[in-house]
C-alpha cells in the first residue's frame, strides 16, 4: 500500500461533471418522460461496479475479490450514476466505454474474432457481361498499343507495325460492341486517338508513306479529335522525304495555322523546318525571310548557322558578317561549368557533384557545346576567303570576332586552323610562320602548335627540326600523346628503336585509344626482331581498325618472318577483301603461293597484279618464265616486250623476246629481232651467237659476216681474260706480302666482284622453282643489271683450262637466289667495268 497514492481532490480528473447551467431546471421539471424515468425502479438502482480492471465504468478494490470494495477517491468527489442525492435521482450516463461492447458470460477473449472461422469467398466476377468484357478488350488495345511503341524502341519496325495493326483490328471490334450494347455515347475517343496515331506512326518508320498519309488525314479530318491539325507536321515531313517540297511548305504553313503564339517554341521549329525546305528547293531568300524572322525571335545555334549558309549562297558579305555575329552571340542554355567544380570544404557537395559530373544532362550539355564550337569553326572557315579580300585578312577577322564573344577560348584553335588552311593550300611557309606565333602562348596552345609544326618538319625530313619541336610540344604538355609519338618518330628514323619504344609506351599510357602509338610501336618491335611482341601489337590493333589494310598486310608478313606461310596467306587473302584492287598485295601473296608449291594459285595473283599495275618488272619477269615453263612461249612475248619498254637499255629482255620467237618456230621474226638486237647493241656476243647459229640453219649469206664479228667479240673477250688474270696475279704477290687473314678477305672481294649480278637476280630466281624457270631466270641473271651497260654482259663460267696460282677459288658466301651451273653453249663469264676497253 505504500506504493499507492490515491488522487487528492485538487487533481480530480472527473471534477466539473456535477456542475450544469441551471436554466436546465426548469425544462427538465417539465418534461414527463424524464420524471418518469426518475420515479421508476431505473432511476434508483444500485451503483455498478467495474467486472475487469482498467475500465472506465469504476474503480476496482485494491484488496482481494472477498474484501470489501471501496470506491477510489478520485470518484467520490461526486455522486454515482443513478444515485439519489438530496432527494433526487441523478439522470442516468452511458455505463460502457465507447468502443468496447460487454461480454456474454461464459465467452472467451477473442479480440480477433478467429471463433468466427474464415470470411466468406468473395463474390465472383462475372466477365460474361458486356461491360466486362468491354473493359478486357480496351486493355487488350492499350496493351497491345504499349508493346508496338517497344517494338519500335529497339528497331523491331515490322513488328511494331504488326502490333499497330492488331491494335487497330481490336478497336473496331471494340467500338461494335459499344454500339450493340447501347452505349455508343460512351466511346473513348482517346483510346480511338491512340491507335490510329501509333499506326500511322509506324507505316512511316517503315517507309509506307501512302498509308500514313490516308492514317495521319483520318485523324485531321475528324472534328471530334481536339489538336488534330499539329498532325499536319508530320504529313509534311512525310513530303520532305518523298522531295515534294511544294506540298511540304504547304502543309507546314497550314499546321503553323492552327498553332496558338502561345506554343511559341513549336511555332519557331516548324519556321525552321520551312527555312529548311526553301533551301533545298533552291529559294535562298524565302529561306532568309524565316531564319531572320526566328533570329530575332528566338536565336539558337542551328538557325545561326543556317542563316550563314543561305548568306554565302547568294554572296552577300555584309550580311555574312552579321549573321556570323548573331551566330557567336546565341545564348546556349547552358549553366556555367564552375557549378561541376567540387569544392574542397564541403563534402557532401562534393559527392554530389562527382555523381552529377557524368550524367545525361551534363553529357548533353558537352555535346551541345562541342556541337557549337564545330558550327562556329565551320562558318569561319566558310566565310573567312569570302568576307574580305584575302583568305588570311577575313579569317583574322573571325578571330577578333571571337575573341570578344564568350567562345573565347576557340580564337586559339581558329588560329591554329588557319595554319591548317595553308596546308591544304600547299603554302607550307605560311603554315609554319603562323604556328610560330604560338611558341610563347598558354601551354595547350603551345603544345598542340608545336606538335604540328614536328610533323610537318618530319614530312620534310628536316629531323632535328622535328625533334626540337616535339621536345617543346613535351615540355607545354607532357600528356600530349601526339607529341610523344613525334618525338618517338624522330628517334625511330635514328634506328634507337629501344628508346622509340618507350615514347610509344608513355603515349598508350596517356591514351590506351591512340592506334597510331599502338601501330608505330609495332614497327619498332619489329625493327628489334621482337616478332612476338609485335604481333601482339598488331592483333590489339586489328581489334579496333577491323578494316585497315595496312595493319592487316603487317601480320602477313609477321607470320612469313615467323615461318607460318599459311596464317600470312590468310591475312593476305583478308587485305584484298578490303582492297581488292592492291598490285602489291596480289604480287606478295603470289610469292607466297610460288614458296607453298600452288602454281596455279601464284599464276592468278601474278596476273591480277599485271592487269593492276603492268609496271612491276619483276610480275613481268615471273610472268614470262611461267610461260616459257608451260611451253607457251608465244605468250610469253607481249610480257619481255612490255619489259623493254619499260628497261629500254637492258639487253636481257630483247634477248628473251626473240628466243621466245625462236623456241615457238617463228625463225624469221626470231632473226630479224636479233639483228635489231645487234644493231643496238654491237658487241653483245650472245646475240651474234644466235645471229650466226640462225644464218647457218636458215643457209643465209650473212653468215659470214656475223662470224667475223663474232670472232672479234671473243677476241675482246680474250683480251678482258688476260687483263683479268694480271689483275689477279698482281693481287695475288700483294697478297702474299700481306697478313693471312687479309688475303682471304681480298680473295672474297674478288670473287663478289666476278658475279655482280648475282644478288640482283636473286628474286628471279626465287620465283622459278622448276628446272625451266630456274634455266629461265640464270640466263636473265647472266645477262647486265639495270644499272649496268650491255658491255658488261659476258659468260659466267671462267675458262676451265684456266689454273689459278693461289690454287682453288674461295667459294662464295650463299644468299637467297638459286644458283645453278647451266649446261648452255651461249653462257658467258661476267666481267667488271674496269676491264672493258676502252
Amino acid at each position: 500500500m505504500e506504493n499507492v497514492h490515491l488522487a487528492v481532490e485538487e487533481e480530480d480528473l472527473y471534477s466539473g461533471y456535477n456542475d450544469y447551467n441551471p436554466t436546465f431546471d426548469s425544462e427538465l421539471e417539465n418534461d414527463v418522460g424524464f420524471q418518469q424515468a426518475v420515479r421508476t425502479s431505473h432511476g434508483r438502482r444500485p451503483p455498478m461496479t467495474a467486472k475487469f480492471p482498467g475500465t472506465a465504468i469504476g474503480a476496482r478494490p485494491l484488496a482481494t475479490s472477498f474484501g470489501a470494495r471501496i470506491p477510489l477517491a478520485s470518484s467520490m468527489g461526486r455522486p454515482m450514476t443513478g444515485a439519489v442525492q438530496d432527494g433526487a435521482a441523478r439522470p442516468m450516463t452511458a455505463v460502457r466505454a465507447a468502443g468496447y461492447t460487454s461480454l456474454t458470460r461464459g465467452s472467451t477473449f477473442d479480440p480477433l474474432g478467429q471463433s468466427r472461422g474464415p470470411a466468406a469467398p468473395l463474390e465472383a466476377k462475372n466477365e460474361d457481361t458486356p461491360e466486362e468484357k468491354i473493359k478486357i478488350l480496351e486493355k487488350k488495345v492499350n496493351d497491345l498499343i504499349e508493346e508496338s511503341c517497344m517494338a519500335q524502341s529497339v528497331g523491331a519496325l515490322q513488328l511494331a507495325l504488326d502490333k499497330a495493326k492488331e491494335a487497330g483490328r481490336k478497336e473496331r471490334t471494340l467500338v461494335r460492341q459499344r454500339e450493340q450494347s447501347g452505349n455508343a455515347d460512351h466511346i473513348n475517343l482517346d483510346l480511338t486517338y491512340s491507335v490510329l496515331l501509333n499506326l500511322a506512326n509506324q507505316y512511316a518508320n517503315n517507309d509506307m508513306s501512302p498509308e500514313a498519309l490516308n492514317s495521319y488525314q483520318v485523324i485531321v479530318k475528324n472534328k471530334m479529335f481536339s489538336n488534330a491539325g499539329r498532325l499536319k507536321v508530320n504529313m509534311a515531313n512525310i513530303y520532305v522525304k518523298q522531295k515534294s517540297y511544294p506540298k511540304a511548305i504547304k502543309f507546314y504553313r497550314m499546321a503553323l495555322d492552327q498553332i496558338s503564339n502561345a506554343h511559341k517554341e513549336m511555332r519557331i521549329k516548324i519556321m525552321q523546318n520551312i527555312g529548311v525546305v526553301f533551301v533545298r528547293m533552291g529559294q535562298y531568300s524565302d529561306a532568309i525571310t524565316s531564319f531572320e524572322h526566328i533570329m530575332s525571335e528566338s536565336p539558337n545555334i542551328k538557325t545561326g548557322f543556317n542563316l550563314i549558309l543561305c548568306y554565302y549562297a547568294i554572296g552577300d558579305r555584309e550580311r555574312m558578317k552579321k549573321a556570323f555575329q548573331k551566330l557567336i552571340s546565341a545564348p546556349l542554355g547552358i549553366d556555367d561549368e564552375d557549378k561541376y567544380i567540387p569544392s574542397n570544404d564541403d563534402t557532401d557537395s562534393g559527392l554530389v557533384i562527382e555523381a552529377i559530373k557524368n550524367d545525361k544532362l551534363h553529357t548533353m550539355e558537352r555535346d551541345l557545346k562541342v556541337l557549337t564550337e564545330k558550327y562556329i569553326m565551320t562558318a569561319a572557315k566558310l566565310i573567312a576567303p569570302a568576307i574580305e579580300t584575302s583568305f588570311a585578312t577575313g579569317f583574322d577577322w573571325c578571330v577578333d570576332m571571337v575573341k570578344s564573344s564568350q567562345y573565347v577560348e576557340l580564337a586559339n584553335d581558329l588560329e591554329i586552323n588557319k595554319a591548317i588552311t595553308y596546308l591544304r593550300q600547299k603554302d607550307f611557309n605560311q603554315a609554319v610562320e603562323t604556328l610560330k606565333t604560338f611558341e610563347k602562348k598558354d601551354s595547350r596552345v603551345k603544345s598542340a602548335a608545336a606538335t604540328n609544326l614536328s610533323f610537318l618538319y618530319f614530312l620534310e625530313k628536316d629531323y632535328d627540326q622535328a625533334d626540337r619541336y616535339a621536345d617543346l610540344a613535351m615540355t607545354a604538355d607532357r600528356y600530349n600523346p601526339a607529341a610523344l609519338i613525334n618525338k618517338g618518330n624522330t628517334v625511330f628514323v635514328k634506328q634507337d628503336y629501344e628508346k622509340a619504344a618507350e615514347f610509344y609506351k608513355e603515349a598508350l599510357r596517356n591514351d590506351s585509344s591512340c592506334t597510331e602509338a599502338l601501330y608505330n610501336l609495332g614497327l619498332t618491335y619489329k625493327g628489334l626482331k621482337r616478332l612476338e611482341e609485335a604481333l601482339e601489337c598488331f592483333l590489339k590493333l586489328h581489334a579496333i581498325l577491323r578494316n585497315s589494310a595496312q595493319v592487316m598486310y603487317q601480320l602477313a608478313h609477321l607470320y612469313e618472318l615467323l615461318e607460318d606461310p599459311q596464317q600470312a596467306i590468310e591475312w593476305l587473302n583478308q587485305v584484298l577483301g578490303v582492297t581488292h584492287t592492291d598490285p602489291q598485295a596480289l604480287a606478295k601473296l603470289g610469292e607466297l603461293y610460288v614458296a607453298e608449291g600452288d602454281k596455279s594459285q601464284a599464276f592468278q595473283c601474278y596476273y591480277e597484279s599485271f592487269r593492276y599495275f603492268p609496271s612491276n618488272i619483276d610480275v613481268i619477269e615471273w610472268l614470262g618464265a611461267y610461260y616459257i615453263e608451260t611451253k607457251f612461249c608465244e605468250k610469253a612475248i607481249p610480257y619481255f616486250e612490255r619489259a623493254t619498254l619499260i628497261q629500254p637499255t637492258q639487253v636481257k629482255w630483247q634477248l628473251m623476246v626473240a628466243s621466245c620467237y625462236r623456241k615457238s618456230g617463228n625463225y624469221q621474226k626470231a632473226l630479224q629481232t636479233y639483228k635489231d638486237i645487234h644493231r643496238k647493241f654491237p658487241d653483245n656476243v650472245e646475240c651474234l651467237r644466235f645471229l650466226v647459229r640462225l644464218c647457218t640453219d636458215m643457209g643465209l649469206k650473212e653468215v659470214q659476216e656475223y662470224a667475223t664479228k663474232l670472232k672479234k667479240a671473243e677476241k675482246m673477250k680474250e683480251i678482258r681474260e688476260q687483263r683479268v688474270k694480271s689483275g689477279r696475279e698482281g693481287s695475288a704477290r700483294s697478297r702474299r706480302e700481306g697478313r693471312e687473314g687479309s688475303a682471304e678477305v681480298d680473295v672474297k672481294a674478288e670473287s663478289k666482284l666476278l658475279s655482280p649480278l648475282l644478288d640482283s637476280g636473286r628474286d628471279s630466281g626465287r620465283s622459278s622453282s622448276s628446272t625451266k624457270g630456274e634455266r629461265l631466270s640464270a640466263k636473265m641473271r647472266s645477262l647486265p643489271g639495270s644499272n649496268e651497260p650491255y658491255e658488261a654482259s659476258s659468260p659466267k663460267e671462267i675458262d676451265a683450262s684456266y689454273v689459278d696460282p693461289l690454287g682453288p677459288q674461295l667459294e662464295r658466301p650463299k644468299t637467297g637466289a638459286k644458283w645453278r651451273v647451266e649446261d648452255d653453249d651461249f653462257a658467258d663469264e661476267e666481267l667488271g667495268d674496269d676491264l672493258l676497253p676502252e
